[in-house]
């Protein structure tokens, strides 16, 4: 069994599915898993997906697709500084560049199978599917219960990667072992759930792949040479820190800023969590001048970001034996210094308190859960290949061929089927097809 990965096996840049071997000038095989995904219609669907607020009407707020360009700029930065400072270990072959690609590809790709609604949106699927076990726990295997009760993102989106997008059931995007390696946030399979367990289904362990897609978790994890720790159960990529802790850092900061912009928040109250973050990189002019307070908290924002870029790096080379042991227990921002982790936690606790339960978000999350319970009640009873359906179920059906289901013997794989298409809508999309299923005709918000 493997005890040590290698970063020759660890940046394959052998592609999953691939027919054919090219190779291209002026664009490695990791700039084109980038432009693969942003050309992809998942990636767009992402315009209009909720980020914190959903069914926004304001434009400066942040949507999947922006959050997740953010995302990816602050990955290709930790990247190529973070191989800079190993570049004593990296294959002769392998630029900074290069690991720079591979993070803004796979972070780009990182809510890529994000339903509608975000988070709001997972918890109604799991909500209707615990609900549905309660009253027929028979439909489906204990395995198959877990993925559809645990209805999870990361795995939604691996499944979109290596299935859905461009080469349906035959690679999907077709990108290379490393940048899937860099996606795999969570690389294993749900947990049974115990009749017994009472933990609310938005406290469930995540994880990074449905059942469906465990021979892709398998073949992945073995051309990269991730170290197994159990059944279908392996250590994390070393790049998949990174893209951790770029997603950490867009979300801390940029959250709050978009709490300012829909008066949750005050400038006041953000400011003095920034200045801890920049600390001695020295704080901007703007904040001594007649600025307006989006060029203020730009400025601190930017400062911020610098360094903790810095210090990721720095934590990433120091523990660069660890983390090819597979044995960082903890993601790179908990090593760096003190007043850090003290500052992000700071900026989650405030989101926390004043964003994530105001009064406003709480009311559009209710109608979130609601237009996606809508959607589940009127599509997954048409899953079983043995119903007879009505008059209504029929129209329903043209609705479900029109969005490239067919409807076959298999269960299970027709209700993924549907939670492929429903997981895909942007929030505009569900809450008008759920209004328009209840008798309501509604354009587009």
């Amino acid at each position: 069994m493997t005890t040590q990965m290698n970063w020759v096996n660890l940046l394959a840049a052998s592609r999953l599915g691939s027919k054919k071997s090219t190779s291209e000038q002026a664009r490695s095989p990791f700039h084109k898993d980038y432009d693969r995904i942003i050309f992809s219609q998942s990636f767009r669907q992402l315009n209009r997906k909720t980020q914190v607020h959903p069914l926004t009407q304001h434009d400066g707020i942040h949507t999947r697709l922006t959050h997740s360009l953010e995302v990816s700029c602050i990955g290709r930065s930790l990247g190529m500084l973070a191989a800079e400072k190993i570049e004593k270990h990296l294959p002769s072959w392998v630029s900074p560049a290069d690991v720079g690609a591979i993070i803004q590809a796979a972070c780009l790709a990182h809510d890529i199978g994000n339903p509608p609604f975000g988070h709001a949106g997972e918890y109604a699927i799991r909500d209707w599917f615990d609900q549905t076990y309660l009253n027929k726990p028979y439909l489906f295997t204990s395995e198959q219960w877990a993925d559809l009760r645990q209805f999870e993102g990361n795995a939604q989106g691996l499944r979109v990667l290596s299935r859905l997008d461009y080469h349906p059931n035959d690679g999907g995007m077709r990108l290379t072992y490393a940048t899937l390696g860099a996606y795999l946030k969570y690389p294993w399979l749900s947990k049974i759930i115990d009749d017994t367990d009472r933990t609310p289904n938005h406290h469930r362990p995540k994880f990074g792949c449905y059942r469906t897609e465990k021979d892709v978790l398998q073949l992945v994890a073995e051309q990269l040479g991730l170290i197994q720790l159990g059944e279908y159960h392996y250590c994390r990529h070393p790049l998949t820190y990174l893209l951790e802790a770029a997603d950490d850092i867009c979300y801390a900061l940029i959250d709050l800023e978009d709490g300012i912009i829909l008066n949750m928040l005050s400038y006041e109250e953000v400011e003095p969590i920034f200045t801890e973050l920049v600390a001695d990189y020295g704080l901007p002019e703007e904040l001594g001048q007649n600025t307006s307070w989006q060029q203020k908290i730009a400025a601190l924002r930017g400062r911020a970001m610098k360094r903790l870029v810095d210090e990721v790096t720095t934590a990433f080379a120091n523990h660069h034996d660890q983390l090819l042991a597979g044995e960082l227990p903890h993601g790179l921002l908990h090593y760096c210094s003190a007043d850090i982790a003290h500052g992000i936690q700071k900026a989650k606790d405030l989101a926390r308190t004043k964003i994530f339960n105001h009064r406003h978000k709480a009311d559009l999350e209710l109608l979130a859960h609601a237009s996606v319970q809508h959607l589940l009640n009127a599509f997954i009873p048409l899953t079983d290949p043995e119903r007879r359906v009505s008059f209504k179920e029929q129209r329903l059906m043209i609705i479900l061929n029109s969005l490239g289901i067919q409807i076959g013997e298999d269960y299970f794989q027709n209700v993924m089927q549907v939670l492929d298409v429903i997981s895909k809508f942007s929030d505009h999309q569900a809450y008008a097809i759920s209004q328009e299923l209840q008798g309501n005709k509604v354009g587009l918000l």
